[in-house]
């Protein structure tokens, strides 16, 4: 049997931990009334980016902005492993956190001060690509929105 010596699986582990730190991408927030930009990593989608591998359609509703304000709220708060971190009136920043490894991708939305649209962009965190999960996710939360 062959054994490894600490020194190596060290230097593993402190690589991978490099690696992924390097991917890392924790910004959230606004400015200049949009959500920031995705990285060039193909791990994030976003209503505001241009790109096809980046964009996704914002939400659409009827009625009035606190009521899908409301009912957006309802989809995260019911949502397993979703946390609401910041709820504004036209901002809202959920971390979704994955089952297995722990992952946690940011979530934002920001509602539309002139026309009836949510923006989203959901990102990941660390690594480079995410399998299409952010897409997945924010085509799950608008099939959950629309019914």
């Amino acid at each position: 049997m062959k054994t490894i010596a600490y020194g190596t699986v060290f230097s593993v582990m402190a690589g991978l931990l490099l690696l992924v730190s390097a991917c890392s991408s924790s910004k959230v927030g606004m400015q200049n009334n949009r959500l920031l930009p995705c990285p060039d990593s193909p791990n994030c989608v976003s209503s505001f980016e241009t790109d096809s591998a980046h964009y996704v359609e914002p939400l659409r509703y009827e009625g009035s902005k606190a009521d899908a304000r409301q009912k957006l709220l309802s989809i995260l708060n019911t949502t397993k492993r979703v946390k609401v971190v910041t709820s504004e009136e036209t901002y809202i920043h959920a971390e979704f956190t994955s089952l297995i490894f722990r992952f946690v991708d940011d979530v934002e939305f920001y509602l539309d001060e002139k026309e009836p649209v949510i923006h989203v962009r959901s990102a990941s965190r660390v690594g480079y690509s995410d399998l299409g999960a952010n897409r997945k996710r924010v085509e799950e939360i608008r099939r959950q929105f629309i019914q």
